[in-house]
């Protein structure tokens, strides 16, 4: 799903993020798909060990792209200007505002994340994290150790059961009856890996469908479908997200290092974050 930046400070802001929000879940020409779990695997990174090339993701929270209408309301129905410009406003959040998780600049530059003080965030467009919880760890720097640990992993999309009537008919068959993908598992990974190396062998090793999209800007790999349940198949709020030890992290998965003992969940929303939990890891309200 795809992510949201933080808060507006300018018109021209909402603007830059009504433009990111299209590109980044259209269907536009020149879409960079990186890898298919139905395809050959020699086409694609597995993220063994040893192996730190790894593709970049979305920011906040894996989250969809938001054009239009929200389940409950006309599905499909172009949003005007100002409906646009309220939406924009409300996805980049308001770290004051009631409800969004308060991240500490202080902690996370102690931590070494990099945030700049005149956006707040850090080169990647990600902003600070809460008090004792992980900041990102940079694809491009994780090394990926013979190390083997386990944590626990689990794929759900049960929500679509309570939003059958927005599902795409073609994919009704796809839904299991308990909403329940890829049920909670003891995995191993290993040392260095991120959530998206695990996701990614997981999913191949149980020849369960997965597709993704590098996005450069988040330096981090967007999932766009499971299962071949894709982002917009169930509403124009709906995608994937991912949460560990129940928190919903505001950066994309192959930024977050796994530790030993996780419980990594990967959670299909209908309605932005809304009907999981997770609305304020892109800056809801």
């Amino acid at each position: 799903m795809k992510q949201y930046k933080g808060k507006i400070i300018a018109a021209a802001v909402i603007l830059g993020v009504l433009a990111a929000a299209f590109l980044w879940g259209g269907n536009y020409p020149g879409r960079d798909v990186s890898y298919r779990a139905d395809t050959p695997a020699s086409t694609a990174t597995a993220g063994a060990p040893g192996n730190s090339n790894e593709p970049a993701a979305p920011a906040p929270g894996q989250s969809p792209a938001a054009e239009s209408a929200a389940p409950g309301s006309d599905k499909g129905r172009p949003l005007t200007a100002e409906e646009k410009l309220a939406l924009a406003a409300s996805l980049a959040g308001d770290e004051s505002s009631p409800g969004v998780e308060e991240g500490s600049a202080e902690y996370s530059g102690q931590q070494g994340m990099a945030i700049d003080k005149a956006t707040g965030k850090d080169k990647y467009l990600t902003g600070p994290v809460p008090e004792g919880k992980p900041v990102p760890v940079e694809p491009e720097n994780a090394v990926i150790k013979d190390t083997a640990y386990s944590c626990t992993l689990s794929v759900r999309c049960d929500t679509i059961l309570n939003n059958i009537k927005w599902l795409d008919p073609e994919k009704v068959e796809l839904v299991p009856e308990d909403g329940v993908i890829f049920p909670a598992a003891r995995v191993t990974f290993y040392e260095g890996e991120s959530v998206f190396n695990l996701l990614l062998r997981e999913m191949k090793k149980n020849k369960i469908h997965m597709e993704f999209e590098n996005t450069p800007i988040y330096n981090s790999a967007y999932i766009e479908g499971i299962n071949n349940l894709y982002e917009f198949d169930c509403g124009e709020l709906s995608g994937w997200m991912y949460k560990v030890n129940g928190w919903f992290p505001n950066y994309g998965c192959s930024r977050y290092q796994l530790k030993d003992g996780d419980v990594v969940e990967w959670v299909y929303t209908c309605d932005l974050g809304r009907d999981v939990g997770g609305y304020y890891a892109i800056g809801g309200q």
